[in-house]
């Protein structure tokens, strides 16, 4: 039988209403079930978020209607170099109170 490979799967959509935010970090959704790959953050509400990793420091902030991509693992050449976002990792927002929803979604490989 021939070998699959390596196979790319999401993770469950997390996601946060705005309109819950309290100006305290806040988590949003529960920590990564596995290593991710890619990272993806929607800000899909009306007021500015800031992300933290750690429920306490500022680590990103994202202005009303933007989001980015965090792809540790693009243009590396072997196992060796990949890079994981690690399992566990919880992630955090603030803001003021807003209309919308933060959405985070995550990619693993197995």
């Amino acid at each position: 039988m021939a070998s699959e490979g390596i196979r790319f799967f999401p993770d469950l959509l997390r996601s946060f209403d705005s309109a819950t935010f309290s100006g305290s970090y806040q988590a949003v959704g529960g920590p990564l079930p596995q290593n991710a790959r890619v990272v993806k953050f929607t800000n899909n509400s009306s007021v500015g978020i800031t992300l933290s990793w750690d429920g306490v420091n500022d680590h990103e902030f994202l202005p009303p209607n933007s989001g980015f991509v965090i792809d540790v693992t693009t243009n590396r050449d072997s196992v060796e170099e990949i890079c994981l976002i690690v399992i566990g990792t919880q992630f955090y927002a603030k803001g003021s109170a807003g209309s919308g929803l933060l959405y985070i979604s995550n990619y693993y490989t197995h």
